[in-house]
């Protein structure tokens, strides 16, 4: 364990989002988008890898199973399933896992075979959840987390921040006002402290069979917020928009490139014959998508997020009902009114105030000569 604590703690230091391990590599930390060599170790061999890896498995099952009040014959139980986990590892399946490292992080391992060999890759999630003035994000989502119905989606890039995000939301509600959250995950990443809030995490594989089944439940449970990790597939979708529709404010995330894009995602994610009914559905339901990008900060130091904000406006919710989604973008970029902004918006605000440089907003801008025409403005 101490190699994996050292390797941890490091990586901790660096402000490091991942650590990659492989056989005949030192370890290589993910920071501010950066992959970087953490040379105060040495190259990692093949019996290295698995000692970290059979650390990885035990911690998360010892995790688990002391969390009874009677553990009985827990040291037995816990090297049986770390042996069948590792077996399960080495016969070519992929396992994920989630552990924490006493006062250091939250680990997110995935742990998979390459060219017979094990290779992991860690996701270091802070033990304290961010606020969202420490995120950087817009204090118009304090507005939107705040009602008490409707649809609320994160959208972006996978290792955008999707998911700090939706932490950062959920704990707001949980600091100002009662109410039963219920999070449906795979896995738990963030762990909450009841507040004002009283917050059930479900995590698939663990306390619930499938996405399914937890969602065929959820609306059974007495929620006021239910928060999805990911809206995967249709069923998931229209259980999302069903329990905005019957009172409850609802979260979750999706991998789309732009707030608007939000809508075609979904709908076509449907038989073509119920596109007007979920356009319908949609525009009673959805009261604001966020899609960010994470950027460099010209400091050199963190990264910041580029938020574009989609809120249901009535000119918005019109353009949603009539299948108009293309003219969703003009709307997004002149209501400000309603707390809107595009991306384009978002970054050239971010390098006029300095935070970011130029070359960094016109790489993650969607129209670069429309960003070059904000910032000459």
């Amino acid at each position: 364990m101490d190699n994996l604590y050292e390797i941890i703690d490091q990586g901790v230091k660096l402000r490091a989002a991942d650590i990659l391990l492989k056989v005949g590599n030192k370890p290589i930390a993910r920071v501010d988008g950066d992959l970087r060599v953490m040379d105060e170790f040495e190259c990692l061999y093949q019996e290295d890898i698995r000692d970290i890896a059979q650390n990885i498995v035990y911690s998360a099952s010892r995790e688990v199973l002391l969390q009874f009040r009677d553990p009985a014959n827990a040291p037995e139980r816990i090297k049986q399933l770390g042996e069948e986990r590792m077996e399960a590892l080495e016969r070519g399946r992929e396992i994920d896992l989630v552990f924490t490292l006493a006062n250091i992080a939250r680990i997110r391992a995935n742990l998979f075979m390459q060219r017979g060999s094990i290779a992991i890759a860690l996701r270091l999630i802070p033990l304290a959840i961010p606020t969202m003035e420490q995120l950087n994000l817009p204090a118009s989502l304090k507005d939107l987390v705040s009602q008490r119905q409707g649809l609320i989606i994160v959208t972006g890039p996978t290792g955008s921040g999707k998911s700090t995000t939706i932490a950062s939301m959920i704990e707001y509600i949980n600091q100002t006002r009662e109410a039963h959250i219920i999070t449906i995950e795979d896995p738990i990443e963030y762990v909450f402290e009841d507040k004002k809030a009283v917050i059930c995490q479900r995590e698939v594989g663990k306390d619930t069979a499938s996405y399914e089944n937890a969602l065929r439940s959820v609306l059974r449970e007495s929620p006021d917020v239910i928060m999805i990790g990911e809206m995967r597939d249709p069923e998931t979708m229209g259980v999302a928009m069903m329990a905005a529709e019957m009172g409850h404010l609802v979260l979750t995330t999706l991998h789309t490139i732009s707030a608007s894009s939000v809508v075609d995602r979904i709908v076509h994610s449907f038989p073509p014959h119920q596109s007007n009914q979920i356009y319908e559905q949609l525009s009673n339901t959805l009261i604001g998508v966020i899609a960010q990008r994470l950027l460099k900060h010209a400091s050199g130091i963190g990264r910041i997020p580029a938020v574009e904000i989609m809120t249901a406006s009535p000119t918005v919710k019109k353009l949603i009902e009539e299948g108009r989604t293309s003219e969703l973008y003009s709307s997004i970029k002149e209501g400000s009114h309603y707390g809107m902004i595009t991306m384009n918006q978002s970054l050239a605000s971010l390098y006029l105030r300095g935070l970011i440089t130029l070359e960094e907003a016109e790489s993650a801008s969607p129209n670069r000569t429309e960003l070059r025409q904000l910032v000459r403005k």
